[in-house]
Formats: C-alpha cells, sequence, structure tokens
C-alpha cells in the first residue's frame, strides 16, 4: 500500500505534535511505502528536516508559498466557456459538491507560466463582480478584487505540480492541506482521510479576526474562504477524524456528515515513560523516585512559539517564586521557529533576572521527564498536546490551560472515575497559573497522587499501541472498499 501524507508547516521540516504524529505512523507502518506532501513558508525557514525519514519514506514534495510569485505578465488570456464555468464554479463557491476539477486543473495546465493573468482576466473580474454583487457590495470594489485575487492565488498555485499518486491520501488537517488531498483524491479517484489535530477553520478564524494584515471588512471575506475550503475537504473525504469529542462535535456544526467523524485520540509508549520513574512497593502501590534536589522543578515541554504563551509562563512562574522558595523552571523545545519571540522570552527572562528559568532547546524530553515535579503548559490553543500525555505517562501533575482536549485530559471524561490529575487554569490568567504553581509545589502527597492518576489514564486511554493499531486498520479497510 502506498500512502501520501500530506502536512501544512510542520512535517518535516517543523518539530512539534503533528510532525511527532506523522513520524509515528511511518515508523510503525513499515510494510507501507509513503510520500510526503508538505506545504511550507519559506525555503529560508523550512528546509532542514528536523527527523530522520523512515526507509519507507519514497518521496518529500514540498510546495513552498513564498515561492509563488504574484506578478502580473499583463498577456490578455481569455479563457474558453468550460475554463470560464470551471473558475466560476471555484470562486463563487455556492456549492462545493460541484467545482469542476477536472476542468480547473486543465486550466491551470493551460496556463501554467501565466497563472496571476488568468486572475487579471476579464473573466476573472467579471466572476468577481458577480460574487461582489451577490455577499460583499457594502466593500469598496477596487479592495475587494485584489483580495479576491490574493486569496485564489496561493490557492492555484497549489494546484500546478502533478499530484503523487498514491492508493490512500491522508491530510493532517484541513486547509490547503486538505484541499490538495481532496483534489487528489477526486482526480484518481482513491481514498482520502482527514486527521483534524485541532479544528484548522476556527485556528484561521482566530487569527484573521486578531490580525492587522485583513482590512475589517474583508476578514469575513477570509474566513468564509477558509470554511468553504474545508467544507470541500469534509465533503470529499471518506472519514474525517478528530482526537476528542468536543473537536468532532464542531466538525458536525461546520457541516462535516456525522456518519463520517470518528475519534481517534493520540497515544504514547507508557512503558518507555515510567519504567525508569517508579518504584513498586510490596503492596502495588507505585511511587515516585524521589529526587536528591531539593528545588521544585517545574517542566515545559513547547515550542517557544506566541500560540504557547512563553511569555505568561515566564510572569506565573516569576509571581509564583515570591511565594515558594526553591523554584526552577526547565523550557524543552524548539527555539529556532520564531527568533524575535525567543528573543522577546530572553529579555523577559532577563528584565527578571530568572537565573534559575533554563531553556534547554532541542533535547532528549524522555531524559529529563524523571527531573521534573511538576509540568506547565500555557497555550492559547492545543488540540491533544502529546507533551501532556507524555507527562502523564512518566507520572507528573499537570498544570494545562483549559485549551484543547487539555480539561478532559487531566480531569477525565464522564465515565472516568479516577480523579484529577493536575490543574486546569485559564489562558493568560497569570495570577490562576501561580496559585496552581504553588499548590502543587508545597504539597508532595498531592502531586504523587495526581501523577499516579495521569500514570492510570494515559495506560487506560492513550496508549500508542492502540492508536497505531485503530490507524491501521482503518487503512486496510478504506483502501479495500
Amino acid at each position: 500500500m502506498k500512502v501520501c501524507i500530506i502536512v501544512e508547516g510542520s512535517y518535516p521540516y517543523v518539530a512539534g505534535g503533528v510532525s511527532s504524529w506523522v513520524q509515528m505512523l511511518l515508523e510503525r507502518f513499515s510494510d507501507m511505502e509513503f510520500v510526503i506532501w508538505s506545504i511550507a513558508t519559506s525555503r529560508d525557514e523550512m528546509s532542514e528536516m528536523k527527523y530522520v525519514l523512515p526507509e519507507n519514506v519514497k518521496e518529500v514534495r514540498t510546495i513552498y508559498l513564498n515561492d509563488i510569485k504574484f506578478k502580473p505578465i499583463h498577456s490578455n488570456i481569455k479563457l474558453n466557456k468550460d475554463e470560464h464555468e470551471a473558475l466560476k464554479s471555484l470562486i463563487m463557491g455556492q456549492d462545493h459538491l460541484n467545482i469542476h476539477w477536472i476542468e480547473i486543473l486543465e486550466l491551470i495546465k493551460n496556463h501554467k507560466a501565466q497563472l496571476i493573468d488568468v486572475l487579471m482576466s476579464h473573466d476573472f473580474f467579471e466572476i468577481a463582480v458577480e460574487l461582489y454583487n451577490t455577499e460583499y457590495s457594502r466593500t469598496v470594489f477596487n479592495d475587494f478584487l485584489w483580495n479576491l485575487r490574493s486569496m485564489f492565488f496561493p490557492l492555484l498555485s497549489t494546484l500546478v505540480d502533478e499530484f503523487p499518486e498514491a492508493d490512500l491520501y491522508h491530510s493532517a488537517s484541513t486547509g490547503y492541506a486538505g484541499l490538495l488531498g481532496s483534489v487528489a483524491s477526486y482526480v484518481y479517484k482513491k481514498p482520502f482521510l482527514v486527521t483534524e489535530h485541532g479544528i484548522y477553520t476556527r485556528e484561521r478564524e482566530e487569527e484573521i479576526i486578531k490580525s492587522d494584515w485583513v482590512i475589517g471588512d474583508f476578514k469575513k471575506n477570509w474566513i468564509d474562504f477558509f470554511y468553504r475550503i474545508s467544507a470541500i475537504a469534509y465533503h470529499q473525504a471518506d472519514k474525517v477524524i478528530s482526537l476528542f469529542e468536543s473537536n468532532r462535535a464542531l466538525q458536525i456544526e461546520m457541516g462535516c456528515p456525522e456518519e463520517k467523524t470518528l475519534i481517534i485520540p493520540n497515544g504514547v509508549d507508557v512503558e518507555s515513560y515510567s519504567s525508569h520513574l517508579f518504584d513498586e512497593s510490596q503492596d502495588g502501590v507505585m511511587k515516585k523516585k524521589k529526587s536528591s534536589s531539593k528545588s521544585i522543578r517545574v517542566g515545559a515541554v513547547a515550542r517557544l512559539v506566541p500560540i504557547k504563551d512563553i511569555k505568561t509562563m515566564i510572569l506565573a512562574f516569576e509571581t509564583a517564586m515570591q511565594r515558594v522558595e526553591h523554584l526552577e523552571l526547565v523550557i524543552l523545545g524548539p527555539t529556532e521557529e520564531d527568533v524575535s519571540y525567543h528573543q522577546e522570552v530572553l529579555s523577559l527572562i532577563d528584565d527578571f533576572d530568572l537565573r534559575n528559568v533554563s531553556i534547554l532547546g532541542r533535547v532528549d524530553v524522555k531524559s529529563y521527564l524523571p527531573t521534573f515535579d511538576i509540568m506547565l503548559l500555557t497555550s492559547i490553543s492545543e488540540g491533544q498536546p502529546l507533551a501532556v500525555l507524555e507527562g502523564m505517562a512518566a507520572g507528573i501533575p499537570q498544570i494545562c490551560t483549559n485549551v484543547g482536549s487539555c480539561k478532559e485530559l487531566l480531569y477525565g471524561m464522564s465515565d472516568d472515575e479516577l480523579g484529577h490529575c493536575g490543574i486546569i487554569v485559564p489562558v493568560m490568567d497569570i495570577e490562576k497559573i501561580a496559585s496552581a504553581i504553588e499548590v502543587l509545589a508545597l504539597d508532595e502527597s498531592l502531586r504523587h497522587q495526581m501523577g499516579k492518576v495521569g500514570y492510570e489514564r494515559v495506560k487506560a486511554t492513550y496508549q500508542k499501541k492502540d492508536f497505531l493499531a485503530t490507524y491501521e486498520a482503518l487503512y486496510h479497510s478504506t483502501v479495500e472498499v
């Protein structure tokens, strides 16, 4: 079986949860061949591979969005009737079930060298006028027209190169990756799976609302655009997978047919994280090995990027330090993804003279977990963070912001009677995060109790072997249909 995995802004160029998930699939299914179809921002930022590719990865194809140049040649392109109707079916977007993909790909093939001029053509202008009069007539038309061009140029450009052939297409999100998977599946008549780690459309919507690069009147335009291309993926996919129930509910709310939805939670290799961390007493009760250090060490595993809100983490830790002696903070994770943010974090540490805060970069997380007494996650947005699952498997109590599935992980689902394995705190709430650090730092018994609950919950529900077995069965059943 040959599987094409489609990713955006992650594997193999960015370390993180989605990339780790991809690597686990590749390593587990050694009897399958894989093609990685990766959408990246720029060659400067995303050219160095952060993962060792397994031998069953036969090809990596990368589309660099920043390579796509918006320079019209003004060649006065005139589309034929089929091309015009195909472009209209895509731009108007009133019925994503009837987009003329074959004709669109033929249009792109015919005008590959002059693709921008398709969007400068009279045909595109006519379609834009119709869309403007239908939905956006309260905006300035010229601004609307250029906004529409900037929206569809990268979309069409991602479809320029020939698609890799595979027996199964599997996208790690909707968005551009989901669009590529949808069109390849449609063209080659092969099955297509979508796994959403977060809800891509909601994440883009939040970014657009907060952004400065989209003028107010056109925020709705861009939000609609991402909802529409997600709808294309939901329609074309054989199955749409989420990691937890609330995200599945969002997918259905956004138009994904309920019968297509499926929950496959992430998983970790529990034994590899827990075997060296626990002593088992004669009464069968597992107790975390005691560290020789007098300090209470707070650990964080996160990329140094704004969405992880490391600044709030630093400020909350500094507040907790005023109440608890001998606190340390150790942050593990890549620092090169956003150099300016990394520098801002370092400046913040210097401003408070926090000598007991260490940023160690990319390291072997497993070797550091035994030294942590508490783990901290302050993200603004998450799906189902692997770092939290790893910490739970290692018997470490967690402090997490109320994002993604963190509350479900720490407090359990409705049928879970194990109890709490940590403390959920509001996003960006420095005082609540500091108080949670204080509570756990001062109560060793509570730390051990919560650590054991986390270990038991991961062991029962979030095993790597279970999630991989589920995907293996899904791959085979989908291809065999």
